[in-house]
C-alpha cells in the first residue's frame, strides 16, 4: 500500500521506532512509580552518578530533554534531598549537580527496575541481533543527521 505521500507503508519506520521507544519509557515510568520516580528524573540521576558537578544544561543534554525540563527536573530532585546543587567557584552563574548519599541510594533502587526490563529486551535477542539492532539504530541516526 502507497500513503499519501507516495512512500510504501511498510517502509514508514518512524511509527515503529517510536511506539519501541514509548513502550520502553512507559515500563520503566510504571516501575519507578513505586520509588517515586519519573524517567526523567530517573535519567538525571544516572547522568549525574557518572558525571559528578556536571551543569543543568550538560546534564539536559546528555538526557536528550530541554534546559527548562532539565531545571525542573532538578529543582524536584533538590527539593526531595537527591541531588544538591552548588555554585560553581570560577562560574557563579553556574551551579554543579551532585547525587546526595540518598540520591545515591534512590538510583540502586531505580537502576535495578530499569535493568530488569532492558534485560527483557535483552534475553529477547541472540547477541548477534544485539549488535545488529544497534548497528541498524546507529544507522537510523546518522541517515537522519546526514539528511
Amino acid at each position: 500500500m502507497i500513503d499519501r505521500m507516495g512512500m510504501p507503508a511498510d517502509e514508514r519506520l518512524g511509527l515503529d521506532i517510536k511506539r519501541a521507544e514509548q513502550v520502553l519509557m512507559a515500563a520503566k515510568g510504571a516501575a519507578l512509580k513505586s520509588l517515586d520516580l519519573t524517567v526523567a528524573q530517573y535519567a538525571a540521576l544516572f547522568g549525574l552518578a557518572d558525571n559528578p558537578g556536571i551543569s543543568g544544561a550538560a546534564l539536559a543534554r546528555a538526557c536528550l530533554v530541554t534546559p527548562q525540563a532539565m531545571t525542573a527536573v532538578l529543582k524536584n530532585l533538590e527539593e526531595r534531598g537527591l541531588v544538591t546543587r552548588t555554585a560553581h567557584p570560577w562560574h557563579q552563574k553556574v551551579l554543579e549537580t551532585r547525587l546526595t548519599d540518598v540520591g545515591a541510594e534512590a538510583l540502586d533502587l531505580a537502576d535495578q527496575q530499569a535493568v530488569r526490563i532492558e534485560r527483557r529486551i535483552v534475553e529477547e535477542l541472540t547477541p548477534e541481533e544485539r549488535d545488529t539492532l544497534k548497528g541498524l539504530l546507529a544507522r537510523c541516526i546518522n541517515a537522519i543527521h546526514n539528511g
